[in-house]
C-alpha cells in the first residue's frame, strides 16, 4: 500500500491550475446539487418548459446568475482536465503553450456565448 497523495499537481501543471481544477470540481458538485433543487425540484411543476425557463429566470435573479457560474465553473474545469490529459503525452514547453493558447480560446469563447445566451434568455440584455 502507498503513501502517495490522492491528487496533486502534475510536472507542467503548476499548483494555482491543480488547486483551480480541486476547486472548480468542488463548485460544480455544489451547484449542480443547487441547480437540481432549483430547476427540477423547487420548480412548480418540475421540468420547465422554455418559456417557464425564461420566465423562471426573469422572476429569480439569483438562478441565472447561479447558471452562469455554473458555465464558467464547468468550461473552466473541463478544459483544465483536457490539458492534464494532454500532460500525460509529455509535450515541449513551446507545444504546451500552444495548447494552452487554444484551451484559453476555447474557454473564453465558450464562457462569453453561454453568458451571452444567458442575458438573451432572461432579457437583461434589451
Amino acid at each position: 500500500m502507498t503513501n502517495a497523495p490522492l491528487s496533486a499537481p502534475k510536472p507542467g501543471e503548476g499548483a494555482l491550475l491543480w488547486a483551480v481544477k480541486i476547486f472548480s470540481g468542488v463548485l460544480i458538485l455544489l451547484i449542480l446539487i443547487l441547480h437540481f433543487l432549483v430547476n427540477h425540484y423547487w420548480a412548480p411543476n418540475g421540468l420547465l418548459s422554455h418559456a417557464e425557463v425564461v420566465a423562471y429566470y426573469q422572476n429569480y435573479p439569483i438562478v441565472p446568475i447561479m447558471e452562469g457560474f455554473f458555465l464558467i465553473f464547468v468550461v473552466a474545469h473541463s478544459l483544465l482536465g483536457v490539458r492534464s490529459i494532454l500532460l500525460d503525452l509529455r509535450p515541449s514547453p513551446r507545444v504546451l503553450r500552444g495548447v494552452d493558447g487554444v484551451l484559453i480560446l476555447i474557454g473564453v469563447t465558450a464562457s462569453v456565448y453561454g453568458i451571452w445566451l444567458l442575458i438573451r434568455v432572461t432579457g437583461w440584455g434589451g
